[in-house]
């Protein structure tokens, strides 16, 4: 199934992904279509089309066949696939090198393989702290006084 070994279920990097016949995850087909609200606990994998909202702690990952329009919200989430919409990932977000997004990204940390097509806004903070920008008439504000050259000390400037 798109491309791993049909025994083992490993892709060709090694990596599993949910299918059917595992019991790990959830999986929408390519074959399939929903519309609405879904939620899930650990893993989603969408190979078909999905239109509303994602919400879980757990992980999307959007197959390269994958077309989804939607705000996901999720812990991490993998993207090979079409996603129209706001993506927030709690913590990892992996746009691979088929991926296509056309939407905002929240996350702590962002994997971004050449080939990407991205159209959106960006902000990745590991720490969730808030980042404070200055504009530059705030930094000549906030600048610290620059210490006397020892001539100018002795000058009594």
């Amino acid at each position: 199934m798109l491309g791993r070994d049909k025994e083992t279920g490993y892709s060709p990097a090694g990596e599993t992904y949910p299918t059917p016949d595992t019991g790990n995850g959830t999986v929408l087909s390519n074959d399939a279509e929903f519309n609405g609200c879904l939620t899930f606990k650990t893993n989603l994998r969408i190979d078909g089309k999905f239109e509303g909202e994602i919400n879980s702690l757990g992980t999307v990952h959007v197959g390269p066949e994958g077309d989804v329009k939607a705000e996901v919200n999720v812990g991490n989430s993998v993207v090979e696939g079409k996603i129209t919409g706001n993506i927030t990932a709690k913590d990892k977000l992996e746009l691979r090198s088929t991926a296509k997004l056309f939407g905002d990204i929240k996350a702590a940390r962002l994997v971004i393989n050449e080939g990407v097509i991205f159209v959106g806004k960006c902000e990745v903070n590991p720490s969730e702290n808030k980042i404070e920008v200055l504009r530059p008439e705030e930094k000549e504000q906030n600048k610290p006084e620059q210490a006397q050259k020892p001539e100018e000390v002795a000058a009594g400037k």
